[in-house]
């Protein structure tokens, strides 16, 4: 529990620091969000290969999964399109309804509301012994797919921001697919080192790679020309392609567990500075959302509350499915999928380079500190049902 407290305290120190950093350093604060926005590439790649190494599934009978994997589709997807939709029609004004643009970026930071992150709902249910239990099992997998959907569906969603069909395109989805592909083909190949500070060098060469890329298209074909690959699934694909070996111990876990809550900071010391007396025609980003004006808190507070809401009831779709086990074992399932954790919040960071800002942007993140706050009881509601079906069986 003190891993999802610390989650949420770091996320709004780092959005304090977000608004008073660049009034007290003036002009220098340019050097330290350079380098805020490498240390947070870094630590997003060290998150992702971790996911990745834990993603393990029997090629040979892959048709097993495809019930799980649909499910866990749906899980994310239901989400995304409730908050997007909200966003777009109680938030944005009318006249930008059938804005293409508006609908990109409203569903890139939608996007951001799906994501799950189920590790402390593992380590509770294990303590209680509990690793044998349908719900454990059944949990682990969808969390796992769960992930992997959401680095799925950014690669659309990235195809859309950069709009016009042109070289860069197509060499950024050759690259997509090429990555799968060697995702798939080799998965659990590669016999090396998996202490902390052997990911750590790899999530270094793995940034350091899409950032050479990307500043590389950049030098010679300017910044509309760059190729940017986001390091989220670069990461997640070298993590797939490691034979997977557990490394314990407290030192391990502690170092491990430091570099998720640094993220967290530098996700919320990533946000742009908030002016909520700017209206719509004060901001000079080039992201249309950004344009409107900024609300009052009262109104941000609401909001907040709307979109986790329909976060998780997009989330209760597991509920749906998996007739053959009881109601208290489907309920368990879906409000374990309610957690949130570090992996979701790669995707604000991503929202942040395409200069994404304004008002729905601090609702999204918001969102994800509310309902890092609120895992603490969803843990308690699971483990209570699972205690409950454990005394029904």
């Amino acid at each position: 529990m003190k891993k999802i407290i610390s989650f949420s305290l770091m996320l709004m120190v780092g959005l304090v620091l977000s608004q008073l950093l660049p009034i007290f350093l003036g002009e220098t604060y340019g050097e330290l969000k350079h380098m805020v926005e490498v240390a947070l590439g870094i630590c997003l790649a060290f998150i992702m290969i971790n996911v990745g190494r834990e993603f393990e599934i029997d090629k040979a009978n892959a048709k097993i999964y495809v019930k799980d994997y649909l499910v866990a589709m749906l899980a994310a997807a239901l989400p995304w399109i409730f908050i997007a939709v909200y966003y777009i029609f109680a938030i944005l004004p009318s006249d930008m309804w059938g804005e293409g643009d508006a609908w990109k970026e409203s569903l890139l930071l939608s996007r951001f509301a799906a994501p799950t992150s189920a590790g402390i709902l593992f380590s509770m249910l294990a303590a209680m012994k509990l690793q044998n239990s349908w719900i454990y099992q059944k949990a682990q997998t969808l969390a796992i797919f769960d992930d992997l959907d959401t680095i799925i569906l950014m690669v659309p969603l990235q195809v859309a921001m950069i709009g016009e069909f042109n070289w860069q395109m197509l060499a950024m989805l050759t690259t997509i697919f090429a990555l799968f592909f060697v995702g798939w083909r080799y998965m659990s190949r590669l016999d090396v080192p998996q202490n902390w500070y052997a990911v750590f060098t790899y999530a270094v060469l793995v940034y350091g790679a899409t950032l050479l890329i990307y500043t590389v298209t950049k030098h010679f074909f300017g910044d509309k020309g760059a190729i940017h690959i986001e390091v989220l699934l670069p990461a997640f694909i070298f993590g797939m392609i490691i034979r997977y070996r557990h490394i314990g111990g407290k030192t391990e876990e502690r170092i491990t567990s430091i570099i998720s809550i640094v993220f967290m900071l530098l996700v919320g010391m990533s946000m742009p500075l908030i002016d909520f007396k700017q209206s719509g025609a004060e901001c000079d980003s080039a992201s249309l959302i950004s344009s409107i004006p900024m609300m009052s808190g009262g109104e941000i507070a609401l909001h907040v509350l709307v979109v986790t809401l329909l976060s998780n009831l997009g989330k209760l779709a597991p509920m749906l499915f998996y007739r053959d086990h009881s109601l208290t074992e489907r309920l368990a399932l879906s409000v374990g999928m309610f957690a949130r954790g570090e992996v979701g919040a790669g995707v604000i960071f991503i929202a942040l380079g395409y200069n994404i800002g304004g008002p729905i942007l601090l609702i999204s993140v918001l969102t994800l500190v509310l309902n890092l706050i609120l895992t603490v009881g969803f843990v308690y509601i699971v483990k209570y049902l699972a205690l409950k079906q454990e005394r029904v069986a």
